[in-house]
């Protein structure tokens, strides 16, 4: 098996390199070459060949990649939000919505975000209230989602909403995809204690989404929120999509830039939310606090944790690219990377002492130490809160007992917040 396998990546590097050989050129258009990308089937190569790929095995995509990386060629357009609703797609999408969609998401025409989380409802996404009415050929949508990363940017919403009142919470939602830019769609921004604006809240008043705007049945929508949500905790919403730090020579180079600096915009102070272990000896060492015996303790404590975390992420990573399904790594290293920031956090504290309660030029490395301290909250919460995530893994991994539940029956008769 090993042997198949090293021969089917000698043959597709071979490949790959001579493709790139051929059709590689800095200065062409970053939309013109993207389109070339997905016609090849190399931009997306594990896709079915059907759409834009060659479905091969996702075990051969890092040969791939090394084959880009080499002469440094750019790939499809995977930053941001719009790899979750390409996977999501794939699974429940028709064929004309891969037709109208997924294409435009590889060359990056197209800006996506998440309509997921409400006021009322955040962690319990199943009691979502934003309702969907079915009125002819269109679906007329108000209520109101909010925490929406790029929705003053978006084009697209993946959005789930309630089509019946009447069935239990989890089976009356239906997922949607809408159009960010019509009428009855209003996006104002959320200014968080880190300074940063990041998030918004988005308000639908009698927005219409066309009845082929639709992903897979009514009352399904949980099912489809299941599959986005399972790949953005496995890491493949592409926010690792970073420029290079090389500075390449080519028109096409600018444009990646001009588009990263845009897409990314919202995430820069994710390195800080994740709370900067990689500063924490540097620090250490530079303030003298590696000298003290407690402090030690506690550094090497978060330097097991998060090479621990590391290594679970890489598990499910290797996972994916195997094509097995999701497994508990998703929750396992949610729930480890927000233990890893929270400790991170209360280390560069021990190492900055009161100065990091500072911000701004004043505050150690020009606030950044501050920002951390006010930025890994905010780890525990998004993406399914600790508790959560703890649920999910008591339930579905060690096989506990569920908790009971007082919110089935009709919808319309569940408690909840309201006004």
């Amino acid at each position: 098996m090993t042997d198949d396998l090293d021969r089917l990546e000698a043959s597709i590097g071979a490949e790959v390199r001579a493709w790139l050989a051929e059709h590689w050129d800095p200065n062409r258009s970053l939309v013109d070459w993207r389109n070339m990308l997905a016609d090849s089937g190399w931009g997306m190569p594990h896709w079915p060949e059907a759409w834009y790929g060659k479905a091969l095995p996702g075990a051969i995509t890092p040969v791939i990649e090394e084959a880009f990386a080499e002469i440094g060629a750019v790939g499809v357009a995977k930053t941001g939000i719009r790899t979750l609703a390409a996977a999501t797609l794939l699974e429940h999408g028709t064929d004309a919505h891969k037709e109208k969609y997924l294409r435009r998401i590889l060359t990056g025409e197209d800006t996506w975000c998440q309509l997921f989380s409400e006021p009322g409802s955040g962690s319990d996404l199943a009691g979502a209230t934003t309702r969907a009415d079915r009125d002819g050929d269109h679906w007329v949508v108000n209520g109101q989602k909010v925490w929406t990363t790029s929705a003053h940017h978006a084009d697209w919403g993946l959005l789930l909403a309630r089509t019946d009142w009447d069935a239990p919470k989890h089976q009356g939602l239906t997922y949607f995809v809408i159009d960010m830019l019509q009428d009855g769609v209003e996006v104002q921004p959320l200014r968080q204690m880190n300074g940063h604006a990041s998030f918004n809240q988005v308000f639908f008043t009698d927005a219409l989404v066309p009845a082929e705007n639709q992903v897979s049945a009514i009352g399904n929508g949980w099912k489809v929120a299941m599959t986005t949500l399972a790949h953005e905790r496995r890491g493949a919403d592409g926010l690792r999509g970073a420029s290079s730090e090389v500075e390449r020579v080519g028109s096409i180079y600018e444009e990646e830039r001009r588009e990263i600096e845009t897409v990314m915009e919202p995430y820069k102070w994710y390195p800080q939310r994740a709370g900067r272990v990689d500063l924490v000896l540097p620090r250490a060492r530079e303030t003298g606090a590696i000298n003290d015996p407690v402090t030690r303790q506690e550094i090497a404590r978060l330097l097991v944790m998060a090479k621990s975390a590391e290594w679970t992420a890489r598990r499910a990573r290797a996972a994916q690219e195997q094509g097995r399904p999701q497994g508990p790594e998703g929750s396992l290293g949610k729930l480890a990377s927000s233990n890893v920031a929270k400790l991170a956090a209360r280390v560069h504290t021990m190492v900055t002492g009161e100065s990091a309660m500072l911000g701004g030029s004043d505050s150690a490395m020009d606030g950044v130490i501050a920002e951390i301290l006010l930025s890994v909250p905010a780890t525990s919460i998004a993406g399914g809160t600790d508790e959560i995530q703890r649920n999910i893994i008591a339930e579905r991994v060690l096989g506990m007992e569920k908790e009971p539940r007082m919110d089935t029956g009709p919808f319309r008769d569940v408690p909840r917040n309201v006004k």
